[in-house]
């Protein structure tokens, strides 16, 4: 397969893969054109490379920079903006988990909190269900947050030995 196949191939499988994480494809489709690129990318030729409009380009640069795998960078003597992707797996991997837990994750628990304050008599079988129901949600989305959570230390707790190892 020839390296332009394979690129190509590469931008489509990405954004399928994207559109199963939730996110949608045409962003996913510049988040692996950005990764497999040497250097940092125009909006122009993001445009040219996956025949998509400039204010679709536009819209999805600024969610990937939102969600902290995409930097804008200036050239010197350059007017354009350009736009780069981290290239660690393993730091995109996390980004993306620490973003879907303060998008999904968090909204869940304080709507689930919200929704625990319920006038009636806690015995009245209708109040009872609901809040054995709104318990059990807040229960799995708590326990969701902290292996979030958890991820990140192990992560940054690697890190940190990893690094107190080399100057050691």
């Amino acid at each position: 397969m020839k390296l332009d196949e394979a690129k190509k191939q590469f931008i489509q499988n990405w954004g399928v893969l994207g559109t199963q994480w939730g996110i949608n494809r045409t962003m996913a489709q510049i988040h692996a054109l950005l990764l497999v690129s040497p250097e940092a990318l125009s909006a122009d030729e993001i445009m040219q490379e996956l025949q998509i409009s400039r204010g679709n380009t536009n819209m999805n640069v600024r969610e990937l920079m939102d969600w902290g795998i995409v930097e804008k960078v200036l050239k010197p003597g350059e007017r354009k903006e350009f736009f780069f992707a981290d290239k660690d797996i393993w730091n995109v991997a996390m980004r993306i988990i620490r973003e879907r837990k303060r998008r999904e994750v968090e909204p869940i628990l304080e709507g689930m909190y919200q929704l625990k304050v319920i006038e009636g008599d806690p015995k009245d079988p209708e109040i009872k269900t609901f809040l054995e129901v709104v318990n059990d949600i807040q229960k799995f989305a708590d326990q969701a947050s902290r292996v979030v959570d958890n991820m990140v230390k192990m992560d940054e707790h690697w890190f940190t030995g990893t690094l107190l190892k080399i100057f050691k």
